[in-house]
């Protein structure tokens, strides 16, 4: 039972539900169920609350409620909203990962609120971060396989067998730990920990003077210092223990204890924390505050060389919805947009491929050519969103490829006017201008106004006196290798023997596979999306696609790893820091694209680069 005034209050501080006047608020918190959700419970619970919107108060639990990928939720957060706005009954999976209190709201106390725009749009707009952020999901990796080997710090607490538990537990307060290894010979021989010391020797009187030996827990669960934090996750789970000493695997000699705390705080450094907190902003402040954490958990946590591949997904599904974020708080003081609009993002944020560096290009597409007064109010939300992101880490475009631009503010029938220029003078110059507009995403707004423009664009596109010319363009740049196969260096740079990974492969893929996206009408921007989706008529062996695809992976991987070891934001790789089999790959990768770039000429203007 809980008072509609108390949940009413509650929701105060709430988003979505903190834009409704208390009236409303109260007649949803009539319609609203509160829970003390745990382990043991939650079962029957959830059945009693079945098809339900839920809003955790306190707690932590991982959550699937839909079709995609498990959730890791905490306060503030929602679950249930996918199955009431698809009005499916999607079966509830839920894991309490800590007790807490949840409020629960009925399918008519949802319905009512939806019927304000806010909330309304609040919840479909969650709604379609859960089925786009697939990367996310996949970027749990960063943190649960990083070796324990990095996630320990400091040296082990630790204590021989033939110590006293006084000394233990004088041992365990100087150290301000909760656990003790015990030791004999070197070797681990158990632990004992603050629970011990409460029902082993003060519940039972033991004398303090005996050794640790007789409280310890001997032969524990223990995990050794080369598996990963996911490996120890699943033996706490199994053994139900909260401690785990981790030792070397060689020696069997202690190197530290790993406690469900520290799980907890590595977990706050994963990056579905910090998306979740960037979900959770409210003002341009909080926003910014959480948005600057993103380079430091890239260059904390990606490792591995999957960590890289999707690193890029991440950082620009963070910006898209720091986009939305800003859109946001411009209408909330602003009113609502007075036409349909797509926010549209070129470039890497379109192909989902950002890095560090990469800074904004972005514009916007209107329904129709606006009035004045339409056109003041797109300036202004311009401006603010390209300015926050700015304020976010996301740089301004030095070309001023931004929607803050007024070139960049199209209405749909401009926009396919100008892709019809394209078409129809392809100069180079034109071509080096328009290329980057080539790719591109609907990232906040109305996506069927975008859809509209892609689907106008698609037969212009295609024509091949255009691809021609686009063709010989993707050709101008050649990879940095001599006739005798030789790597050739940036000139004038700072650092020796350095290749602009960017400009001098990664961007020849770019251009090449949109080339053969273009002739086969296909409409997504991302890289390797597209050579997924090419038809086995396009011209471009399965076979070759394959081979591209592992390209550009390398190549992305070794930009990467450079941007988080020097902490810059260049893509200037030194070939001195690859190992041999790296420059060997590098070598190769080159040759592969070299021979790509004669392949597209030939196919697509008969020869003539």
């Amino acid at each position: 039972m809980v008072l509609p005034q108390q949940t009413a209050d509650f929701l105060t501080s709430a988003a979505p539900f903190d834009q409704l006047e208390n009236d409303a608020l109260l007649e949803i918190s009539r319609k609203a169920n509160l829970m003390y959700l745990t382990g043991d419970n939650q079962k029957v619970l959830l059945e009693q609350n079945h098809g339900r919107l839920f809003l955790i108060q306190s707690g932590q639990f991982s959550v699937r409620d839909a079709e995609g990928p498990v959730r890791h939720l905490s306060e503030g957060d929602y679950f249930g909203h996918a199955g009431l706005l698809d009005k499916v009954s999607y079966p509830l999976e839920l894991t309490v990962d800590k007790p807490g209190l949840v409020y629960s709201f009925t399918p008519q106390a949802f319905e009512f609120a939806m019927s304000h725009p806010g909330i309304a749009d609040f919840f479909h707009a969650m709604r379609s971060d859960v089925l786009q952020n697939h990367a996310v999901a996949e970027s749990q990796s960063m943190w649960l396989y990083k070796g324990l080997g990095e996630v320990l710090k400091g040296s082990p607490i630790s204590m021989d067998v033939t110590e006293s538990i006084q000394n233990a537990a004088i041992e365990m307060t100087r150290n301000k730990v909760s656990s003790l290894l015990i030791t004999e010979q070197g070797r681990l021989a158990g632990i004992i920990t603050d629970r011990d010391l409460r029902s082993r020797v003060v519940a039972k009187g033991l004398d303090i003077h005996q050794s640790v030996q007789t409280i310890m827990t001997d032969k524990p669960a223990m995990v050794t210092q080369n598996r990963t934090l996911f490996d120890a996750i699943c033996i706490m789970n199994e053994h139900n223990v909260h401690h785990l000493p981790v030792i070397d695997r060689h020696t069997r000699q202690p190197i530290g204890m790993l406690t469900t705390s520290d799980v907890v705080r590595l977990q706050r450094g994963n990056v579905l924390f910090i998306i979740g907190e960037l979900a959770k902003a409210e003002n341009l402040y909080s926003l910014s505050r959480v948005s600057w954490q993103l380079p430091h958990y890239f260059a904390s946590h990606a490792r591995r060389p999957v960590d890289f591949d999707i690193a890029g997904k991440v950082l620009s599904q963070a910006t898209d919805m720091m986009t939305r974020k800003l859109i946001n708080y411009f209408q909330r003081e602003n009113g609502p947009a007075p036409m349909p609009y797509s926010w549209i993002v070129y470039g890497s944020q379109a192909r989902e491929d950002q890095t560090m560096g990469s800074d904004q290009d972005n514009g916007l597409l209107l329904a129709r050519t606006p009035t004045k007064g339409e056109g003041e109010y797109f300036r202004a939300m311009s401006e603010y969103v390209c300015d926050g992101l700015a304020k976010c880490g996301i740089k301004l475009c030095d070309g001023n490829i931004m929607a803050s631009n007024p070139e960049l503010r199209l209405s749909l029938d401009q926009a396919v006017e100008q892709a019809r220029a394209w078409v129809l003078q392809p100069t180079p110059e034109a071509i080096m201008h328009f290329n980057i507009f080539l790719d591109a995403r609907c990232a906040a707004g109305d996506g069927d106004l975008f859809r509209k423009l892609q689907q106008a664009r698609v037969p212009l596109l295609k024509q091949s006196l255009f691809l021609a010319a686009l063709s010989r363009h993707a050709n101008q740049v050649s990879v940095p290798l001599s006739m005798f196969q030789k790597f050739v260096y940036e000139k004038r740079q700072e650092k020796a023997n350095c290749i602009d990974l960017k400009v001098r492969a990664v961007a020849l893929i770019n251009n090449l596979v949109r080339l053969y996206a273009l002739a086969s009408g296909l409409t997504a921007p991302a890289t390797l999306a597209r050579l997924a989706s090419l038809p086995a008529g396009s011209g471009l062996a399965v076979k070759d696609a394959e081979n591209l695809r592992d390209i550009w992976l390398f190549l992305n991987r070794l930009r990467w790893r450079h941007q988080l070891t020097t902490q810059s934001t260049d893509n200037l790789v030194s070939v001195d820091e690859l190992s041999s089999i790296e420059k060997h790959q590098l070598k190769a990768a080159f040759k592969a694209i070299d021979r790509a770039q004669q392949a597209a000429v030939m196919k697509f203007s008969g020869g003539m680069g």
